[in-house]
């Protein structure tokens, strides 16, 4: 009888031992699944300023001059519990679907553009409210807010060690 009893409550023991250990491991997962998507979330928080609906004009630069100049709309959101960015550009001359993530391990913004033809996968990073895009290092693109509250993005090419505009949006929000 007693030995009975002394094994039912080592059995007990076990098992509230086992919970408990279960339940502190996925106490630790989920913290630190948490952590993770808060630091994500935080730095794609800091690009908040371009999610809208934007209506504007897209130009085209050669020798400085305007070659071209035509109507496009740029819709921004957030997707995926913020995140990813999204921006979808549609213009005469340009359909454009990007993603832009933050990756935690190398502490660096991605600019994901797809085309028509293909995806491609650039760095970006966070200057004063600026995402600047680096394809190469003679290549770069920049979306900015402006001081009227116009969102502007624009390419730019380094030619002798000057940055050149090649081409550039600049939006009002609708």
């Amino acid at each position: 009888m007693v030995y009975r009893y002394y094994l039912n409550l080592f059995k007990t023991k076990i098992c509230i031992f086992n919970k408990s250990l279960l339940l502190l491991i996925l106490l630790t997962l989920n913290i630190s699944t948490l952590i993770g998507q808060s630091i994500q979330q935080q730095e794609m928080q800091k690009l908040s300023h371009f999610v809208g609906d934007w209506v504007g004009v897209s130009k085209a630069f050669e020798n400085g001059k305007v070659i071209r100049e035509i109507p496009a709309y740029e819709k921004i959101s957030y997707k995926v519990d913020k995140h990813i960015l999204t921006i979808d550009l549609y213009s005469e001359s340009l359909k454009l679907h990007t993603v832009i993530y933050f990756d935690e391990k190398s502490n660096t913004y991605y600019y994901n553009p797809f085309y028509k033809t293909g995806a491609s996968r650039y760095p970006a990073k966070l200057v004063d409210g600026k995402l600047i895009v680096t394809p190469s290092k003679t290549k770069r693109f920049i979306f900015e807010i402006i001081e009227d509250g116009k969102f502007r993005e624009y390419g730019e090419n380094l030619i002798d060690d000057k940055w050149v505009k090649y081409f550039e949006d600049v939006f009002e929000i609708q």
